[in-house]
């Protein structure tokens, strides 16, 4: 028979969630968040604004989320906490920053989450109409509601069994993108005797090029929600930095790679018209129903592994904010059954699939990109000010080369992306911002944040 105590729920400055996150667990989360919409979600999209030009779309975005990952990681081995972005900012500029930056992560991975279930419905509907299966009105929706219930009760249930998960899915799709990959650039290069689709590099000028990479910059947020789960990671001094750094080199890679596949295939056009499920029809012009049908079940995997692992951050967020007293403390409550911060899983499930219900794709990618663009300046910008301060307790383990150059860099690049956005998810993330700001004056004034300078 359970223990009572087994169910019990507490709330204690003492109490820290259990590491059990390696590196590969790390990787997986980074990776396995990034890869699923710039791949699988994104191209058709992305070479319906830029065109071809739309590879030198992922490749600016791989750029600023490597010119942010750098810092971050200096930060994370010296505040090895969960919280991610959210703690590094507050502790350098204090409560208001961190007020700011805290809840727009918070909802700025909300937002990011609901794209990815939205995205995940759109490929389960692709799966259902390959084998037949006529419905009277769209699944998507209903779809991603469905799954991101059963991804929130999972994350419940333990922080190994979602790491695992994450794992397995992700060492499965890579192997599958990187057969395709290798299949689709071969034949790209014409060794297979194919003949590419001709059209202009850029069809559209040249500012799409940037306002498609404030669109996509959505693909790398995954970076970042490793340090979010700092706390659950094994030996952060190491395992943080390569984790960061790593994972935005590899999906990097790999988006360029897809869009240079994708648009020699098929044109601008043409993909844009197959919208979120674009890749399925590539693969099957290359090798037919068995090419569709396995990026649709990459496709599967990758959108879920995306949601999986930005559910778990922005519920760590939540936890990050409840333990500092800028939300309610019954946030950060742990299940000691399962070792998981319940309360705060419940506070990122809500909104998200509220969000989710709305089914608006371009919009809800963009608004998270804003809010992560904003901390991610914030970043590069605290490694600067710590630099420069050199306070007794700032003793990271890896320190990034090229400061305070390469930190201006990144936050000029960072918030510099923001203007090419559509009016309406700058004035969404402006609001948020407003609200964080009036959540902060009424609530969390007067709070004095432990290790803040």
């Amino acid at each position: 028979m359970q223990s009572v105590s087994e169910d019990v729920t507490v709330h204690d400055d003492d109490v820290e969630l259990e590491r059990t996150i390696g590196l590969v667990g790390g990787l997986a989360i980074g990776i396995g968040t990034m890869i699923g919409a710039g791949i699988f979600v994104f191209p058709g999209l992305a070479a319906g604004n830029a065109g071809p030009a739309a590879a030198l779309s992922f490749a600016i975005g791989g750029v600023i989320a490597l010119l942010v990952a750098l810092p971050a990681s200096e930060l994370a081995t010296a505040m090895p906490r969960s919280g991610g972005g959210y703690y590094f900012v507050s502790r350098t500029m204090g409560t208001a920053y961190g007020s700011i930056v805290g809840l727009g992560l918070w909802l700025g991975l909300v937002f990011a989450s609901a794209f990815y279930l939205v995205g995940l419905g759109h490929y389960v509907a692709a799966v259902l109409a390959e084998v037949g299966v006529a419905l009277s009105v769209s699944p998507v929706v209903p779809l991603g509601l469905v799954f991101g219930v059963g991804l929130v009760g999972l994350s419940v249930a333990g922080t190994e069994n979602t790491t695992k998960l994450q794992n397995l899915v992700v060492g499965i799709l890579l192997v599958i993108l990187t057969l395709f990959l290798s299949y689709g650039t071969l034949d790209t290069v014409g060794v297979f005797g194919r003949e590419t689709t001709p059209e202009t590099f850029f069809p559209q000028g040249y500012f799409p090029v940037l306002s498609t990479a404030a669109l996509v910059f959505t693909s790398y947020l995954g970076f970042a929600q490793v340090a979010t789960v700092a706390g659950d990671i094994q030996r952060p001094s190491r395992n943080l930095p390569l984790a960061m750094v790593g994972s935005v080199v590899v999906v990097t890679v790999f988006y360029v790679l897809t869009i240079f596949v994708a648009t020699s295939v098929y044109g601008a056009t043409q993909l844009e018209e197959f919208g979120e499920t674009a890749m399925v029809e590539v693969a099957r012009e290359f090798v037919g129903l068995p090419g569709a049908v396995a990026i649709l079940f990459a496709g599967l995997l990758a959108t879920f592994s995306s949601a999986n692992a930005s559910i778990l951050s922005a519920s760590r967020t939540v936890y990050a904010l409840s333990r500092d007293a800028l939300l309610p403390q019954k946030a950060s409550e742990i299940n000691l059954r399962y070792g998981t911060p319940h309360v705060a899983l419940l506070a990122a499930g809500v909104p998200i699939l509220l969000l989710v219900a709305t089914g608006r794709v371009q919009v809800l990618a963009e608004v998270a990109s804003f809010l992560h663009l904003l901390m991610y300046g914030l970043i590069c910008i605290a490694v600067i000010v710590l630099r420069r301060r050199d306070p007794a307790w700032y003793d990271p383990s890896y320190r990034m080369p090229g400061s305070p150059l390469l930190p201006a860099v990144g936050a000029i690049a960072s918030f510099g992306l923001v203007a090419f956005m559509q009016p309406a998810s700058i004035v969404i993330g402006i609001l948020v911002m407003m609200l964080s700001y009036l959540w902060y004056r009424y609530y969390a004034q007067a709070v004095e944040l432990k290790g803040a300078l």
